[in-house]
Formats: C-alpha cells, structure tokens, sequence
C-alpha cells in the first residue's frame, strides 16, 4: 500500500498498483493543463467520510509506492479513470475492467501497427 498526499495536508492510503494508475491520468491531464477533483471515501477507522480535492497544475501532489517495483499498467483501466476524471463528479478509483486474452492482444498488436 502506497500514499497519496494533497498539498502536503490530505493523505490517503492507496494500493500501488491503483496509485500508480492514478498518477498517470493525474500527470496527463495536468500536463495539458486541464483541472480535475479527485475523491475517494476514507477508511472506517478516520470516520468513513468521503474526500474530494480539486487537483490544478499548482497543487502539491506526493505518490509514495511501498513497492520498488513499477507495477503492470493496464490500459483498459487508464481509459476507465480517464472516463471518471473527464466527468463532472471527477476522479474516482473504479475497478479494473475485465479483458478477455484476444482483445489484449488485438489491442497491443494495434500499438505495435
């Protein structure tokens, strides 16, 4: 389990592999300058409340994996955060999409054509 920190105030426990998915559609929309919330529900043990921060390119962001490891990224899933980030209740985890073995591997040969 890694953490997400917001303006070195609002941290959050977040699994790596999620976290790192996160940050790439963080990154990508940042980069094109386009601002975004982000929410996620807080554990049960700090009140089960739900967080929602406004993420702009001036905003402090700290992604801190507990692994060393960069983790598998999956493609269907980046589109699917995307989705949720483009949308006006903003970025949210959501699961990975299921993805039968023939459509990843018309999806990496389209990559590679």
């Amino acid at each position: 389990m890694g953490y997400f920190t917001y303006d070195n105030v609002t941290k959050t426990e977040i699994e790596d592999r999620l976290l790192a998915h996160l940050q790439i559609v963080m990154g990508t929309k940042l980069r094109r300058s386009e601002s975004f919330f982000f929410s996620w529900k807080e554990d049960v043990s700090l009140g089960s409340g739900r967080i929602m921060v406004w993420i702009h390119p001036g905003a402090g962001l700290k992604f801190k994996f507990h692994g060393s490891r960069q983790p598998a990224i999956s493609h269907p899933w980046l589109k699917a955060l995307t989705y949720t980030a483009n949308s006006p209740t903003g970025l949210y985890a959501v699961r990975e999409p299921a993805v039968d073995a023939r459509t990843a591997v018309s999806e990496d040969l389209a990559v590679l054509v």
